[in-house]
């Protein structure tokens, strides 16, 4: 049982591979001893990871990333999927969209927002860069961040409460959606649903509440541009 967990580093996050014959149950105690004894050499970094050797389904990344986070200072920002046909499916369906969006006028801005820089469009907004503490992006249609969001965002500013906000990390200061409004550090009041999964998220309104949830496939193909 020495080798049933393997950790390897690269410049991109961390590996982890794992016993595909080892029980569940006793690979999590395994995963849990490895991150505990490898937690001061491996830091607080922001990172990805990758799960190789044996396949996980969505329950057990969740329980795997929890006893990572129970064990470690780590903080896990995306899972790296090596299925490459479903990865190749996601990429086609985001960039269709993407490339539709385009079509109808929307606007893209390459490059990082610093403290103090604002970005406005009378359009739906793309922005291949992060969105920084104290920047903002405010948008007649929908805002979406190939990158981190840590600033403030305004979709549909015109109060078109269907509009939504997207990004690959999604940790804002405040987003308003049409009349509605959410922010970070309002605790007690906020609607803001987090969800500790390591995935893109969209931001949209339901029955008056903003919702921060996980874009998977199903949620894409449900957007209206």
């Amino acid at each position: 049982m020495k080798n049933s967990v393997v950790i390897k580093g690269n410049k991109y996050g961390i590996i982890v591979v794992l016993d595909k014959k080892l029980p569940f149950d006793e690979l999590k105690e395994e995963v849990a001893k490895k991150f505990k004894e490898s937690s001061k050499f491996l830091g607080d970094s922001s990172m990805g990871i990758t799960f190789e050797g044996r396949l996980l389904n969505n329950d057990e990344i969740r329980e795997m990333l929890d006893i990572i986070s129970a064990n470690s200072d780590l903080n896990i920002v995306c899972v790296v999927d090596n299925d490459k046909d479903k990865e190749n499916h996601f990429k086609k369906s985001v960039e269709d969209h993407l490339n539709e969006l385009s079509k109808n006028d929307g606007q893209f801005y390459r490059g990082t927002l610093r403290s103090g820089q604002v970005i406005e469009s009378e359009t739906s907004v793309i922005i291949l860069g992060d969105v920084n503490p104290g920047a903002k992006v405010i948008s007649s249609g929908n805002v979406i961040i190939l990158g981190s969001l840590k600033g403030t965002v305004y979709a549909g500013v015109s109060g078109e409460a269907s509009s939504f906000v997207v990004a690959l990390e999604m940790q804002p200061m405040q987003i308003r959606i049409g009349d509605y409004i959410a922010r970070a550090s309002d605790d007690n009041n906020k609607k803001i649903r987090k969800v500790k999964k390591p995935e893109t998220k969209i931001a949209f309104v339901e029955d008056g509440n903003i919702y921060i949830e996980p874009l998977n496939k199903e949620v894409l193909n449900d957007l209206h541009f």
